[in-house]
């Protein structure tokens, strides 16, 4: 028995250790250091319990940043998971150029997300970038996006959309091509359209990839962090300070790690209580 389970353990080691050391030890690290305050006073730790959890939720700007995260998700998670669904429909159907339109879809995968909210910067520029002078050439006037308050946290759902749709879209490709072309065939021979067709068979047996790129999707937008640092640093008047902003603002500019960490842990228990109901919903129906 024992060498039986001896060469998969050592292949499984690595990567086990991997995944301890730069993933759960942190989590661990940053709980930890959440009960601690530090003294520069006395150059050393106290413990202070839940007083960091207190100090978050009665920071403004913390509540803020708690609010503008959850606004994000709610209106990003969905329309990424439709747009990208959508998408790989339109990339499985069999027409002229197909290839080339497959190739130019995954453009936005390959580059970067700090490279990409450089040049969506330079393109949204509010005096001299091409979006404004696309928009008065139909005689709409220059818009502010990134520097107006109410069209900063829209203008972000775009680019991250804009970055991310081409990504989920190839897993959804992938669960598309699983799905027995038997079915089809069936489905045909009994007169049953497009539309039928991608309600009873498509969507049922989609549900495993559904779920994996709804959790997915969900982590990643839970961590967005890249807009607000290089785009808003956070504004205009907050409406951008998403919670790893914000966390990332205490701990590097206000060098209140310990506050940082308290609110990694919140930001962890909100993101995990969102995956498991959607685990929950999902599975329902599985």
């Amino acid at each position: 028995m024992r060498k039986k389970y001896l060469a998969p353990v050592m292949f499984l080691l690595p990567a086990m250790l991997g995944i301890f050391i730069f993933k759960l030890y942190p989590i661990f690290l940053g709980m930890y250091d959440s009960f601690f305050q530090y003294s520069f006073q006395n150059k050393r730790d106290f413990f202070v319990g839940i007083q960091n959890y207190v100090d978050a939720f009665q920071d403004p700007s913390f509540l803020n940043s708690l609010a503008v995260t959850l606004i994000f998700n709610v209106i990003v998670n969905p329309l990424q998971v439709v747009l990208s669904f959508g998408l790989a429909l339109l990339l499985m159907v069999k027409l002229k150029g197909q290839k080339a339109f497959r190739t130019l879809h995954l453009i936005p995968i390959t580059v970067s997300f700090t490279i990409a909210c450089v040049l969506w910067g330079v393109l949204l520029n509010p005096e001299q970038g091409l979006m404004n002078s696309i928009l008065n050439t139909f005689g709409i006037p220059n818009q502010q996006f990134l520097y107006s308050s109410s069209q900063a946290l829209p203008t972000i759902i775009g680019i991250a959309s804009w970055k991310g749709l081409g990504y989920w879209a190839l897993f959804f490709i992938a669960g598309l091509e699983e799905v027995p072309s038997q079915l089809y065939e069936a489905s045909s021979i009994d007169g049953a359209g497009y539309w039928r067709s991608l309600r009873y068979i498509t969507m049922p047996n989609m549900k495993r990839t559904f779920l994996f790129v709804i959790v997915s999707d969900t982590i990643s937008n839970y961590l967005m962090f890249v807009p607000s640092y290089i785009l808003t640093n956070g504004g205009p008047e907050g409406s951008t300070d998403f919670l790893m902003f914000r966390i990332f603002t205490n701990a590097y500019s206000y060098s209140n790690v310990n506050l940082a960490s308290a609110m990694i842990v919140i930001l962890l228990v909100i993101m995990m209580a969102t995956v498991g109901i959607e685990n929950l919903l999902l599975r329902e129906k599985v």
